[in-house]
This record gives C-alpha cells, structure tokens and sequence, in this order.
C-alpha cells in the first residue's frame, strides 16, 4: 500500500506537468494568433523568387532589348527616360521590322491602349488596361510605353503627339500607384508616324477597344505598354 501511494503521487505529478506545459503551449499559441492573426505551426511558406526569365528572352531578343535600353537611356540615371525615332533610327541601329519584332513576344504579355484622333487623353477603357497591366509585374525591370500616332498630320505634329500619349500613360500610372521611383521603371518610347508603324493584323492583339471597328490608322493612335521579363 506504501508503495501504491508513492507511485500514486508520482503519476499525479508527471500528469500535472504534463497539463501545465499544454496549457503554455496553448496560451503561447493564442498569443501568437492575437499577435499574427495565424498559429504559428499553420504560417504559409515565405513566397520565394522566380527569377526565371520568359521563353521570349532569346539572345537576339535580348540583343535588340539591350540596344534599344542604352541608346534610349533606359538603364538609369537621374534623367528623364525617353527616346524619339531619330533616337530609335540612328542611335539603336534599327529598322522598323526589326524594332516591332522586339515587342511581338510581347502580344500575350502587353497590350495596345488606344487614343482618339489627335487626342492623348485616356479613356476608361484605357486606364484600366493600364492598371490591370501594371499590377501584373512579375518580377520584371522594365516597363515599356511605346506611343505612336497615324499618318494623319505632319511628322512634326505626329511626333509631338506620340510624346503627349505615352506621357499621359506614365503620368496615369504614377497618379494611381505612387511610385517613388517610376523613372527608374518605365521607359517612354515616342514614335510619331516615322518609324515602326503597326498593321492591321495588330487590331488582333489585345487592345483596350474591344469590339471597335480598328485599321491601321486607329491602330497606331496608341501606346503599346508592357513589362519585359528579361535579365540583361
């Protein structure tokens, strides 16, 4: 009996034990939820990377990309990025064929925000491509804004008008997101309707006028805007 009672006591202690440290368990584990929000054996994995470049990326694809970015100031620096088609035409060696071959990868990935005759304003349709686009990021660098306008007019006033669109494309962008280093971000292409003009089959890419009638002329009042998921 002496011993039965020993070991009575012994068997009540370890079960004390054993109930205080489940009870800190689970007043540890309410204090991470008050805390977090989550228990802390349920916290979701830390998202990892994907520095993984799109199949796109090809070594000519990157070989135009990285001409186009240095000659156009792309790459950095305190001052405004932006580039105009003498600058594309003389600067980045490159022909019209040639410049649009670099963003037809792009056609799943971008899209083509379209303007009114003459016009630079944006129209809903146009800032929720915007946006929509933008926020689908990625991990990428670069964000594209090639801004063009149709053959309707002089060069010189063409050119001005193509700078107006992809301004009001970056501007839109810096309004709604705040970002404290957009220039470091997009870079602003202007094209006017010199160089590197789209054809028709382009009306067949995403476009921010669904179900409108679209040419070649409506097609290049636009800005073609996208995030280019290549490492150079």
């Amino acid at each position: 009996m002496k011993y039965a009672g020993i070991i009575g006591i012994v068997a009540g202690c370890t079960l004390l034990a054993g109930s205080a440290f489940a009870v800190h368990a689970e007043v540890k584990s309410s204090a991470e939820r008050l805390k977090t929000g989550i228990a802390e054996s349920v916290k979701p994995a830390v998202a990892i990377a994907n520095d993984a470049e799109a199949p796109y990326c090809t070594p000519k694809f990157k070989e135009v990309l990285a001409r186009v970015i240095h000659a156009c100031g792309l790459e950095g620096g305190a001052a405004r990025r932006g580039c105009q088609p003498a600058d594309v035409k003389t600067l980045a060696s490159i022909s019209d064929d040639d410049f649009n071959a670099l963003f037809t990868p792009l056609k799943e990935r971008g899209g083509v925000v379209m303007y009114d005759d003459g016009s630079e304003k944006l129209d809903d349709d146009g800032k929720k491509m915007l946006e929509e686009l933008w926020v689908e990021r990625k991990g990428a660098r670069y964000f594209f804004i090639v801004a063009r306008a149709s053959k309707t007019g002089t060069p010189d006033f063409n050119r001005s008008l193509s700078h107006k669109r992809a301004n009001s494309a970056f501007f839109h962008i810096g309004d709604k997101f705040k970002e404290p280093d957009l220039d470091k971000q997009v870079g602003l292409l202007w094209l006017g309707n010199e160089f590197a003009q789209l054809g028709k089959e382009y009306c067949e890419w995403n476009v921010s006028r669904k179900g409108k009638p679209c040419a070649a002329e409506a097609i290049n009042r636009s800005a073609f805007v996208s995030w280019v998921d290549c490492q150079l």
